[in-house]
């Protein structure tokens, strides 16, 4: 699977979407799935770009719910780390774990079932993986291999090419219980059925109940700590003209209409303080450099941001709102939400949603 990195192809995308099918057939790896996610992530366009297309198409939200709702979730995972440290166990301590380690065996794609080693090869390719999978091997990292969360989740990050820490470690925690009220398990009934694999007498050829107690399988038991690290550009020096505004893109925003008419200093702001707590691969950071060059005139800076407000007033920076990067100092301006007025923390995604079903109504 190959991701363009030109922004027409990417809006060419966002017309061919397919709501109504993506509703019945999202959970099958061949299902109409909208391959986006790459492009929301890194902030090229947003979830509400995706949302105001089905109403120019004069589609309403209430008629695709499913397809919907997986925007909603985007937002929800946002709002969760605006107010709670995701780093850590959100709402409970991840149970019966007994390393903070990560499975060799899934490192190497060697579990055994083959649907999900196909799927990790394939990812190690192409920086993609189907939303099914990454529970499936979530869920086999945390529950069947018993380990934390927090590595594998740094490992699936790091690795992928829509690489979101808000969806990738609220996730996680889903699976592992400790953002949830109850851990998530598939057997391989359950992943032949998505995967439209016939593999048998497997360790998840199991019931449930089976899976829930057994001991973790020896396929599993070799762990490895791993030691990621991200690549940056060489470092060059800093240039603006300080007779203009600085607006700062990053890792998450690589917005092209962002103050597109304007005549200001546009820097793409790669700071090794942000990649060394959450370290992306070579494959992940070209892909965000590539996409970077829908802006023109963009100059890349490798350091922290303490060094341009050592240049440059704050009064003239501008920023959009973002977790990650709540240091920034500067003009903060929110980013572009679909529910817009749904904002604080919710403990979970079905308070959420309920707030958001109150706004679709006028639609």
């Amino acid at each position: 699977m190959i991701f363009s990195t030109n922004y027409a192809d990417v809006l060419k995308l966002v017309d061919q979407i397919e709501p109504h099918k993506y509703g019945h057939t999202r959970n099958y790896v061949d299902g109409a799935i909208t391959k986006l996610s790459p492009y929301i992530s890194r902030g090229l366009i947003s979830v509400k770009t995706i949302f105001d297309s089905l109403l120019q198409k004069n589609i309403s939200p209430n008629e695709v719910v499913k397809f919907v709702q997986q925007l909603a979730w985007r937002e929800y995972f946002q709002h969760v780390w605006q107010h709670k440290n995701i780093d850590e166990d959100i709402k409970s301590n991840q149970e019966n774990f007994i390393d903070n380690y990560f499975s060799e065996a899934i490192y190497q794609a060697s579990t055994g079932i083959h649907a999900i080693d196909l799927a990790i090869q394939e990812f190690y390719k192409t920086g993609y993986l189907h939303n099914h999978l990454r529970l499936y091997i979530a869920s086999l990292a945390c529950n069947v291999a018993q380990s934390h969360w927090k590595m594998p989740a740094q490992w699936m990050y790091y690795y992928l090419l829509d690489a979101d820490w808000a969806s990738n470690s609220c996730s996680w925690q889903w699976v592992g219980g400790s953002f949830s009220s109850k851990k998530y398990y598939a057997n391989q009934e359950n992943i032949n059925h998505y995967t439209k694999t016939w593999q048998q007498h497997t360790f998840l050829d199991k019931s449930y109940e089976e899976i829930r107690e057994m001991n973790v399988p020896q396929h599993l038991t070799s762990k490895i700590d791993l030691k990621l690290k991200t690549n940056l550009p060489t470092k060059s020096d800093l240039v603006v003209d300080k007779s203009k505004k600085t607006v700062i893109y990053n890792f998450y925003n690589l917005d092209p209409l962002w103050h597109k008419a304007e005549d200001v200093n546009r820097i793409l702001l790669l700071e090794p303080s942000h990649f060394e707590k959450y370290p992306v691969c070579d494959k992940s950071l070209k892909f965000a450099i590539d996409l970077s060059k829908n802006i023109p005139l963009l100059n890349i800076f490798v350091g922290e941001f303490s060094e341009i407000i050592s240049q440059v007033d704050a009064k003239t920076i501008c920023y959009k709102e973002h977790p990650a990067f709540a240091h920034y100092q500067g003009i903060k301006e929110n980013r572009d939400w679909i529910f817009k007025d749904i904002q604080g923390y919710y403990p979970s995604f079905f308070k959420f949603w309920q707030q958001c079903e109150k706004v679709l109504k006028d639609y």
